[in-house]
């Protein structure tokens, strides 16, 4: 018997393309695997790890970034601010080379006016019936340059037999000897006390004594030992001192 199918398609049967997948059976298998406790100490170690990478690339980024910028900042500083170093070492060289004159200046300048106040004071103080013969030096005399007592630079090396150090006490000590004559024996005690009133001067002492003839007549010659004193600044005076330039 034939039958003839009058409506195309009403019976037609669908073709199966493969095996279907179905989502339900999947979210079960999935639930059943995710009970699994390794599986989820896993998967949260991966996301920990993720989270801790993304974090700390993060805060490099950003710590790369700032050390970046200042880098360039202090080499803009460097740049800019090279000029004022160079400035500011040619200002101290020059600073320091005025202190060393200052110094050598202030070294020559304190012992210049020692003899003219040791004579000004010498003179004041003689009476009459005095009068002198000498006024000596008996100390040593430093050969020291003015920059080697200023202390900016060093001394040379001395040659041949080492000598005794000196006592602080003994440095730097004008030491003279004044050799006069007197005919009468009060003026030289008169004399010697007018020395020893003197802030210049101290430790007058009477060396010697003789009785000497000066044209026909007894005289007293004496030699004193003298040493100068550093005066108190008190009893200085200082006067401003002017030249006329035409």
């Amino acid at each position: 018997m034939i039958e003839v199918n009058l409506l195309p398609g009403a019976r037609k049967k669908t073709r199966s393309h493969g095996p279907s997948f179905n989502i339900g059976d999947a979210l079960k298998d999935l639930q059943s695997r995710v009970r699994d406790p390794w599986l989820i100490s896993a998967v949260a170690g991966v996301v920990v790890g993720l989270a801790a990478i993304g974090v700390m690339w993060t805060w490099q980024s950003r710590r790369e970034a700032a050390l970046t910028e200042r880098e360039q900042k202090a080499a803009q500083d460097s740049t800019r601010y090279a000029s004022v170093i160079a400035e500011r070492a040619r200002a101290e060289a020059q600073r320091d080379s005025v202190l060393r004159q200052v110094a050598v200046i202030s070294t020559i300048d304190g012992t210049r006016l020692i003899w003219p106040h040791v004579l000004d004071e010498v003179s004041r103080a003689m009476p009459p019936y005095v009068w002198l013969r000498s006024v000596a030096q008996t100390s040593a005399v430093s050969n020291e340059s003015p920059e080697v007592q200023a202390g900016v630079s060093k001394a040379a090396p001395k040659t041949g037999p080492a000598r005794p150090p000196a006592s602080p006490s003994d440095e730097n000590v004008l030491v003279l000897q004044v050799v006069g004559n007197t005919v009468d024996i009060q003026a030289l005690t008169r004399f010697m006390k007018a020395l020893e009133a003197s802030p210049f001067l101290q430790n007058v002492t009477l060396v010697r004594s003789d009785v000497v003839m000066q044209q026909g007549k007894e005289a007293t010659e004496f030699r004193l030992d003298i040493q100068y004193e550093k005066p108190d600044p008190s009893v200085l005076r200082l006067v401003p001192f002017t030249v006329s330039v035409r």
